[in-house]
């Protein structure tokens, strides 16, 4: 073990390790680890937006430790078991005289950086990524049997941490197509295949709900190159940091020399390409391309190792990103050393504030999955995300958190309201207001399906009842929603529907009943698709529908 990891290399990655726990510990979460930690308070095989490793990751640190540090602990674990792979991945003799050089370069990584204490999808994908590599590096070597089922469970954990990581594998693949006749490779294949059953399940017994959202009912925009192209660019400068110019400098030079030294450049210029393609469609955000950060730091690292001008310099520009990266870490605890907010500022004061208003009664925050999770975590009292046609589906629109405030006084607090019972303020000074309801009611689940005429310009209209429960029909009001082809809401009317059997009264549970109804003259130029959506007992109308393409 010593001569693999000189003893330097220990004391940088049990300081860093211990930075990361201190980190952890002192900095408010932010608002995406605050929807996971919702995840994790109930354990499935996959959740609306991800696959569940981010909330087994969660689940595991809150057995060890309570507040923040019992949502980030396994993020500390993971980022220093990548620093040790990356570690092992170098073969250069020489490295052993830079671990300090080493140190300085992965941590100069922002994003890499950021997730050693965050706790968010990409902090397992970077992970299992640089585990993945690690092992086809070994298999390529000697194809035995405990690292070929190695490779089949860290594919399927890559695919648990992340839908991303299939570039990763695929990219790998594609790097040495013999691979397609490698029995070996395809047990790995057929074992991650195995492993991963029960996320399909869940999609199955989902109707697909993650790949459907990611792939067609996502809100776009318009194309803008400064948006999406340049954007695209600028993030890709930005998960490197300071060293950008080193780092892709290095990437331009570097020749593949063997199998996994091409596998490295499949994987950066793979997933590069991929999402540029993809930037003349969508915003690219910055944290999906985040798995090129474990090739290019070994193929900087190569760099500077056999470089001395550019070692010299990396060594220089390190020491300044170390310095603004901890700078930044420090202003993540406490705002008043930069004159900007971010999103571990001020989430206890307006928490305890709302807290205190409300009387702690449950909370239903109007399409907002991140202040309700947010709130639920420093409160400790119930809260949910209710969803309505102005925003999107998630965790919240999918699971049983209706049922956790059904039929209670609830605090409804909507950033639409101009005034309210109570009202509370953010840090930035954002005012929101609530209301006291007595007896919360909501159908959210509600399922409406529309289908087309086939003649004539009547559509038919099939409502569905999840629900264990019958629903008054009298609660009920039908609207429709028209966006333009981006998925963008920018009208909404009531809609009048007639009713197949109109002595209805309740609408029973697990049954359906049939209306048909004419599409509204809308006043929108254009129109692209149109929602139909409930509204009961006065809130706004949900997303009970699917988006219908109009002809």
């Amino acid at each position: 073990m010593s001569q693999k990891f000189p003893r330097l290399f220990f004391v940088l990655l049990a300081v860093l390790f211990a930075l990361n726990l201190l980190q952890s510990s002192v900095t408010e979460l932010i608002y995406d680890e605050a929807y996971y930690w919702y995840y994790a308070q109930n354990m499935a095989w996959g959740y609306f937006d991800h696959p569940p490793m981010v909330a087994f990751l969660i689940k595991l640190s809150s057995f060890l430790f309570d507040g923040e540090l019992g949502v980030r602990f396994m993020s500390c674990i993971l980022s220093a078991g990548t620093y040790i792979l990356l570690w092992l991945m170098v073969e250069n003799p020489k490295k052993k005289d830079y671990v300090t050089h080493f140190f300085l370069l992965v941590f100069s990584f922002t994003l890499m950086n950021a997730y050693g204490f965050l706790t968010l999808p990409d902090t397992a994908l970077l992970f299992f990524t640089a585990l993945f590599l690690w092992l086809y590096k070994r298999f390529l070597k000697h194809e035995g049997i405990m690292t070929t089922i190695g490779l089949g469970l860290i594919m399927a954990a890559l695919m648990y941490s992340k839908y991303h990581a299939v570039l990763v594998i695929l990219f790998v693949f594609l790097s040495n197509y013999k691979l397609i006749f490698n029995k070996k490779a395809w047990f790995a294949v057929i074992l991650a295949l195995i492993c991963y059953a029960p996320h399909f399940i869940w999609l199955y017994q989902n109707d697909f709900v993650s790949i459907t959202f990611h792939l067609s009912e996502r809100p776009n925009q318009a194309y803008k190159f400064d948006v999406f192209t340049l954007g695209f660019f600028l993030n890709i400068v930005v998960i490197i940091g300071l060293l950008f110019y080193w780092v892709y400098g290095a990437l331009f030079k570097f020749k593949a020399t063997d199998k996994f030294s091409k596998a490295l450049v499949y994987l950066v210029y793979g997933v590069l390409i991929f999402f540029f393609i993809s930037s003349f469609n969508r915003r690219v955000q910055a944290q999906w391309t985040i798995a090129i950060s474990i090739p290019l730091a070994l193929i900087a690292f190569d760099h500077l190792l056999n470089n001395a001008k550019s070692r010299k310099w990396m060594y220089r520009i390190g020491i300044v990103s170390l310095l603004l990266l901890m700078y930044a870490r420090a202003w993540m605890v406490n705002y008043r050393l930069f004159p900007m907010y971010f999103e571990t500022h001020g989430n206890k004061e307006w928490v305890n504030e709302l807290k205190t208003k409300s009387g702690g009664i449950p909370v239903v925050f109007e399409n907002s999955y991140r202040r309700s999770s947010m709130y639920e975590f420093y409160s400790d009292v119930p809260a949910i995300s209710l969803n309505n046609f102005m925003y999107r589906k998630n965790q919240y629109s999918i699971d049983g958190s209706e049922e956790r405030v059904r039929g209670k006084k609830v605090l409804y607090v909507s950033q639409y309201r101009k005034s309210g019972d109570i009202s509370y303020m953010h840090l930035d000074s954002t005012v929101f207001h609530g209301i006291y309801i007595d007896d919360f009611q909501s159908y959210r689940k509600l399922q409406c399906i529309v289908e087309k005429p086939e003649t004539g310009i009547k559509h038919s209209l099939k409502v569905y009842n999840p629900y264990p429960f019958d629903v008054p029909l009298e609660q009920l009001e039908y609207t429709i929603s028209y966006s333009n082809e981006h998925k963008q809401v920018k009208q909404m009317l009531p809609l009048k529907v007639e009713n197949t059997l109109p002595q209805q009264s309740l609408l029973k549970s697990k049954d359906t009943i049939n209306y048909s109804f004419e599409l509204p003259l809308s006043t929108m130029e254009r129109p692209a698709y149109f929602r139909i959506g409930i509204a009961e007992n006065g809130l706004l109308p949900g997303l009970n529908g699917k988006p219908v393409k109009i002809e």
